[in-house]
């Protein structure tokens, strides 16, 4: 049954050292205060699990939480690198991590037979490309009506997924809406789901039946956090903070400002810190 809790108490009862876990969100609707959470509660040895790592990915590699990262692309969104992604797989600081890199399919085929409840996926890809050669997890079977050689990938069923979104109702059913990536199948796919929102409302009684709404038996816990996708981005509540990202790039390029950054503006804060940070980017709802 959902329970609706303060986030703190929400990821320390369901993300445990050595969980595989995804932070799911497509440029929008990424779960920044749960991750920022997580670095504060120092889990360590997980398995990050994500289609587009971004910077929360960055700072969670950097601090050191990451045996290995599950992905189909590593990157500044519109900048560049995520630079402590890079000096974890290069260099080995702050550890060593593993990687299995995907095409952008293949995790979202993996993730859509985690939610099925299959063992693995089956789909036209990964023709011409290397990622097979360096990922052992891509194989190949043979269609047994057809004769087509088609790809295969294991499913992806994390022991928790994090996602935000729009509002909760006061039964603990969730609506997100707007630009939607993997987050639906990532929350089915999932043993356990936290959700973060922006508000709790009486009921979605008003909203078209064609939204898209996560049923409360498939979340564990729901805390409400205004503004906690920042510097993403929440449609109907407030825009991309794309000097942010801009800005990252800079401070995740040396070792040193990295860790000075985030003690100051993750270790030293909290959850509550996330609504003034979108003050300034508000819209209309």
């Amino acid at each position: 049954m959902v329970s609706f809790l303060p986030l703190r108490q929400a990821v320390a009862e369901n993300l445990h050292d050595g969980d595989a876990v995804a932070f799911e969100g497509f440029t929008h609707l990424i779960p920044t205060a749960a991750a920022h959470e997580a670095i504060r509660q120092g889990f360590r040895d997980l398995t990050l699990i994500r289609m587009t790592p971004d910077i929360i990915y960055d700072q969670m590699i950097g601090m050191g939480m990451a045996r290995k990262i599950v992905f189909s692309y590593l990157g500044n969104p519109g900048v560049g690198l995520l630079r402590r992604a890079r000096d974890a797989i290069e260099n080995g600081f702050p550890r060593k991590i593993d990687i299995e890199e995907h095409s952008h399919a293949g995790m979202a085929s993996a993730y859509e037979a985690g939610a099925a409840g299959l063992p693995c996926a089956v789909f036209r890809g990964y023709r011409g490309a290397g990622l097979a050669a360096v990922n052992p997890n891509i194989k190949s079977v043979i269609c047994p009506f057809t004769g087509e050689v088609l790809a295969t990938v294991p499913a992806i069923r994390p022991d928790v997924t994090f996602i935000h979104a729009q509002k909760a109702d006061k039964k603990g059913n969730v609506l997100a809406e707007g630009i939607i990536g993997i987050q639906k199948e990532a929350v089915l796919a999932a043993k356990r789901a936290v959700v973060s929102v922006e508000e709790v409302v009486d009921d979605f009684d008003d909203l078209h039946p064609n939204l898209t709404v996560l049923p409360s038996w498939t979340i564990a816990a729901i805390a409400v956090v205004p503004g906690g996708s920042h510097p993403s981005y929440t449609h109907g509540y407030y825009i991309r903070d794309n000097a942010a990202y801009l800005e990252w790039d800079e401070i995740a390029a040396d070792r040193g400002r990295f860790q000075d950054w985030m003690r100051r503006n993750v270790l030293e804060k909290s959850a509550d810190d996330f609504a003034a940070r979108v003050e300034n980017l508000r819209t209309a709802a």
